[in-house]
């Protein structure tokens, strides 16, 4: 797959009069065909929703966008949960899965009537405690453990994650909800993360959809929904095939018609929590190259670092990169891709194959849409960009601003040796 900007030199140049870089920038053209095309590929699902994974980029702008879609919220913490009410996202819009929850937060979920999905069977005594009565709707994470295959091969490793319930687990803990009263019932799972196969969605809602069946004969429990969480990723790599949502769509379908509908349960609600694979090709990182470093290996240095994208240095992630304006030219030239964080693992890209680059080149950092801005942090006192979004039309709105010094020691504001700086 060839990996293309969104955005023109040209583009760029006019931008930075304006917002200088480094900034990440979002295609609303893109997003608007992908929220369309996820939409589509689930509608023989009545009960279809995507609960967008607010993790991913909790940026209001975009998650407004999502809305007029149809989408609701996916949310981890009490900030999430807070923005989502504050978009008006009603409580049955709003998912609330976290882990290891502090009592404040699922009080909060509650109040705000978020659908709750415990990881742990030891948090329905704690919610209850809590809270008091449970809700009447309330959903369970499960966890398979061991290695979850597909055909092409290894995907993850479920039985080292921290999360969810096991099945035994699992079925002690829906008769719990039941006998406390709880009417509707959700099963949730991820197993993978970011698989690029049009298997992985199937696979799994054939797992799930053969634990409701188990459900409904062992405990006459119907599930009202059936969430299949994240894990439809991105082709970060130009040699990767980019997932098929509508061949996806069509491979969870199969097997709920040959496993719910045979069973009875035809009314099964289809939920997903697609953050990455929504949102992570529209945005892109851009950045300028500000030196060069020839010593035992050729380094460009940029203007932003892993403040801006933590993937690459937290993970070893392959974003792909592309030269401005130089497009079509030979990659002839091998760079390590460099930050200005006082860390070695702060770059983009090692041992690069690309084009000549010169000061002041721009850096096109693909498929940072999702997990991009959002996981950025403070380190070494460096400050986050800010995040533009390309319009339909081709003009540029700034839809949060880059921080500031003056952000940056907000927080020390209860000290006079710093109120100067705040």
């Amino acid at each position: 797959m060839k990996k293309e900007a969104f955005v023109t030199k040209e583009q760029i140049e006019e931008i930075v009069k304006t917002y200088p870089t480094p900034f990440h920038i979002y295609d609303e053209k893109g997003l608007r065909k992908k929220l369309k095309d996820v939409k589509d590929a689930f509608s023989w699902n009545k009960g279809f929703k995507e609960y967008f994974a607010v993790k991913a980029n909790p940026n209001p702008f975009l998650i407004n966008i999502m809305k007029e879609y149809g989408c609701g919220a996916d949310c981890s913490s009490m900030s999430e949960l807070m923005l989502a009410k504050e978009l008006n996202f009603d409580g049955s819009s709003i998912m609330f899965s976290s882990n290891d929850t502090p009592r404040e937060e699922f009080s909060y979920a509650n109040e705000i009537g978020a659908i709750i999905n415990l990881d742990d069977i030891t948090h329905i005594e704690f919610l209850e405690e809590t809270i008091g009565e449970l809700p009447k709707t309330m959903s369970l994470r499960y966890n398979p453990g061991g290695v979850f295959e597909l055909s092409n091969g290894i995907m993850d490793n479920p039985g080292d994650a921290k999360y969810g319930f096991t099945k035994a687990q699992l079925f002690e803990g829906y008769k719990m909800l039941k006998e406390r009263g709880v009417k509707y019932f959700g099963l949730h799972a991820f197993l993978a993360s970011n698989t690029c196969t049009n298997d992985y969605y199937a696979d799994l809602a054939k797992q799930l959809f053969m634990i409701a069946v188990e459900l409904k004969d062992k405990l006459g429990i119907s599930l009202s929904f059936i969430n299949l969480s994240g894990g439809v990723g991105v082709a970060y790599r130009p040699d990767q095939d980019e997932n098929d949502i509508f061949e996806i769509g069509k491979n969870v379908q199969r097997v709920y018609d040959e496993i719910l509908v045979k069973a009875g349960l035809n009314d099964v609600s289809i939920y997903t929590e697609m953050g990455r694979f929504i949102t992570g090709p529209h945005g892109a990182l851009v950045t300028k190259a500000i030196h060069e470093k020839n010593t035992y290996k050729n380094y460009i240095g940029c203007d932003a670092c892993a403040v801006n994208l933590m993937r690459p240095a937290m993970y070893g992630a392959y974003h792909h990169i592309t030269v401005l304006g130089k497009e079509n030219e030979n990659k002839d030239h091998i760079y390590d891709i460099t930050g200005s964080l006082c860390e070695n693992n702060d770059k983009f890209a090692i041992d690069r194959e690309l084009p000549l680059i010169e000061i002041g080149d721009y850096l096109y950092i693909h498929d940072t849409g999702a997990h991009g801005y959002s996981m950025g942090y403070n380190y070494n006192g460096k400050l986050k960009s800010a995040e533009l979004l390309l319009k339909e039309d081709g003009s540029v709105e700034l839809i949060r601003r880059a921080e500031t010094v003056k952000d940056y020691f907000a927080t020390f504001d209860c000290f006079d040796i710093i109120k100067g700086l705040c």
